[in-house]
């Protein structure tokens, strides 16, 4: 009896294909027949699943953002038990910082497909933009949600300190990238931003803890 196909797992192995070779050769250059190679499979099989390279760089975009979360799940789960909320976003902004291969590749690769929407009017008339917003949306919740529990500091506005953090982020993994700077001082100014917003960080903990000096005799 012939082995059942699962098509889900089918696509999946083509959509690795295309990340592996687009972190490697960079998205502008892979082809269709390049992804097929990769994946080890026939070029009819990957247009069986994706009829044109749009729908299969949608796909790749998808499969890409799954691994992110996967990726920034590990991170919180890392945590230990019931994470409060800032290390819960501290974990989505630095599960996105190439500070491994797996982070070099998501970087590359996303970055690569922000430039290709530009000029690719398919590609960007697809779900791209969504990707950046549902990340804005989490954080600002997260954000929200320290807020309401009264962990940050007085007047913060979660939306826009969401928008900043990301951002930063996103700037920082391409300084990493490019070998502008390392990822521990990366990783040490997101620190400094998450300080600046909230409450009983590590910094204030410390001031608090410093014993004061002793006084000097009395003349």
């Amino acid at each position: 009896m012939p082995k059942r196909v699962d098509h889900e797992e089918r696509r999946t192995q083509i959509a690795e294909a295309l990340v592996r070779v687009a972190g490697r050769c960079g998205l502008h250059a892979v082809g269709m027949r390049d992804v097929a190679a990769e994946a080890g499979v026939s070029l009819r099989l990957v247009q069986y699943y994706f009829q044109s390279k749009e729908k299969l760089l949608h796909y790749g975009l998808q499969h890409l953002a799954e691994r992110f979360g996967e990726r920034a799940a590990a991170r919180v789960r890392a945590a230990g038990d019931d994470p409060e909320p800032r290390v819960m976003v501290e974990a989505v902004l630095k599960a996105s910082l190439p500070t491994d291969e797996e982070g070099r590749t998501f970087h590359l690769v996303y970055t690569s497909y922000a430039v290709l929407s530009v000029t690719d009017q398919a590609l960007a008339a697809q779900s791209f933009i969504d990707k950046p917003v549902a990340a804005e949306d989490a954080v600002t919740g997260l954000l929200q949600k320290a807020q309401e529990a009264h962990l940050t500091r007085p007047g913060m506005d979660a939306r826009l300190e969401a928008i900043s953090l990301l951002a930063m982020a996103a700037g920082l993994g391409t300084s990493i990238l490019v070998g502008q700077r390392s990822a521990e001082s990366a990783a040490a100014v997101l620190d400094h931003h998450l300080n600046r917003i909230f409450r009983g960080n590590g910094h204030d903990k410390a001031l608090s803890t410093t014993p004061r000096s002793a006084p000097g005799p009395a003349h």
